[in-house]
């Protein structure tokens, strides 16, 4: 079980370099499945998520080509089509690759995924819309097999603007018969990039990053090179850190239209934010402001980064409110800041949050991937030693945290432990 200690008090400051989107990467990661040749990958990140992700690509079948960032993907010669079941277990985003096999080979078969626990998040949108493709679907002892002869194109209205359903309805409808349409669909960012991929392998994805996304289906695709875009959550994350310890830092490779209600939240809780060309730069004040925070699918305030901002806001001047619209779980983190001395009103899906001057160091959990790293920014905040444990969960969704919080000033230190 891996360990951060962190030794809190220290402003960041410097610039660092923003990786690849994680989550934008495991969905075109699973793309180059569909095209039955070879695709080189840049700006992927080294993280948990993508290592599982590329683990059972390999057992699919495929051949891989690493080189620190680069990828290089062959599933010419790709003929299995059941994903592994103690893999798929391992993170929920594996279900991305069901559409994709689907697409190819037009059979699949999974058992129901896994990754953090933070509330219900069922695949039924999934196999829903999968059933609208002319997908046949049984499920048994936890197993789902999808079979068909034929991916038919058809009206596909979601009933939530899910961004895995969206994904997978694209991935599952490149090859069908016909034109497949999806009304309100997921807008993320992720999606325009997965689109942008596709296209120009020489699928035909239209209008990804509005609430309808129309797929023309095509009889084959090509080879392509591209690169994925920068983390946009973990370019929060880092500006939240900032922000919470009074530091001066620049991010470079970012996209600053993609963090829109995130940067007005900064400025909003005292922060001055600069926007250059792939940069943003931040300068925050000793102490923030409260402010309150709704979750909501893009374009509005990211579920991801709920929790950054709850850390951050446990030491503003006042009392803030965050109400989160998106999962029913995700405040177990924090039960971790009430033991370093947060104060901490939950009810239901609001908690409110009265700022306290200093937090303390403790040894505390991380309860899921964007929960331990709100651990990580109150850690760097508290006085003392602190012990974040379980941090597995956070290397599955950043890559080299502790090195870039290091070369920002931050004292932090990985301890493998047994």
């Amino acid at each position: 079980m891996k360990s951060y200690i962190i030794e809190g008090g220290r402003k960041l400051e410097g610039e660092v370099k923003v990786s690849g989107s994680k989550n934008a990467s495991l969905p075109i990661i699973a793309s180059c499945i569909l095209n039955s040749n070879i695709t080189k990958l840049y700006n992927v990140p080294n993280i948990r998520d993508t290592q599982i992700t590329l683990k059972i690509l390999r057992l699919l079948g495929c051949r891989l080509k690493k080189n620190s960032g680069k990828i290089e993907i062959n599933s010419k010669n790709m003929t299995e089509k059941e994903i592994p079941e103690e893999l798929m277990r391992e993170m929920r985003s594996t279900v991305i690759l069901a559409g994709a096999i689907l697409g190819r080979f037009k059979e699949v078969t999974f058992s129901y995924p896994g990754g953090c626990d933070i509330g219900s998040r069922p695949i039924d949108l999934h196999l829903s819309s999968f059933r609208k493709l002319g997908i046949q679907i049984e499920e048994e002892s936890g197993f789902i097999h999808c079979i068909c002869d034929r991916i038919i194109g058809n009206d596909i209205n979601l009933d939530f603007p899910s961004v895995g359903a969206t994904e997978n309805i694209i991935l599952a409808s490149v090859y069908a018969e016909g034109i497949t349409t999806i009304t309100n669909a997921a807008m993320e960012p992720e999606i325009v990039d997965l689109a942008n991929c596709l296209n120009k392998m020489g699928a035909k994805v239209e209008g990804a990053g509005t609430n309808e996304i129309k797929i023309t289906g095509v009889k084959k695709l090509k080879s392509i090179s591209y690169g994925i875009m920068p983390d946009r959550i973990e370019a929060g994350t880092l500006l939240c850190m900032a922000a919470a310890t009074g530091g001066n830092i620049k991010l470079l490779n970012v996209c600053s239209e993609h963090l829109v209600p995130v940067i007005h939240k900064l400025q909003e809780a005292g922060s001055n934010i600069t926007i250059s060309k792939n940069n943003i730069t931040i300068k925050a004040p000793k102490r923030l402001k409260p402010i309150e925070i709704k979750t909501m699918p893009y374009p509005g305030f990211p579920t991801d980064l709920q929790q950054v901002f709850g850390a951050m806001l446990t030491t503003a001047k006042g009392t803030s409110v965050i109400v989160e619209n998106i999962f029913e779980n995700r405040y177990k983190y924090m039960t971790e800041l009430k033991r370093m001395g947060a104060k901490v009103t939950i009810e239901g899906k609001t908690s409110i949050i009265k700022g306290v001057k200093k937090l303390s160091c403790a040894s505390v959990q991380s309860p899921d991937l964007r929960g331990g790293a709100a651990l990580v920014l109150a850690a760097l905040t508290a006085k003392g030693k602190s012990k974040i444990s379980h941090i597995e969960y956070i290397l599955r969704g950043y890559e080299k945290l502790d090195e870039k919080l290091i070369k920002l000033g931050a004292s932090i230190v990985l301890e493998e432990g047994e």
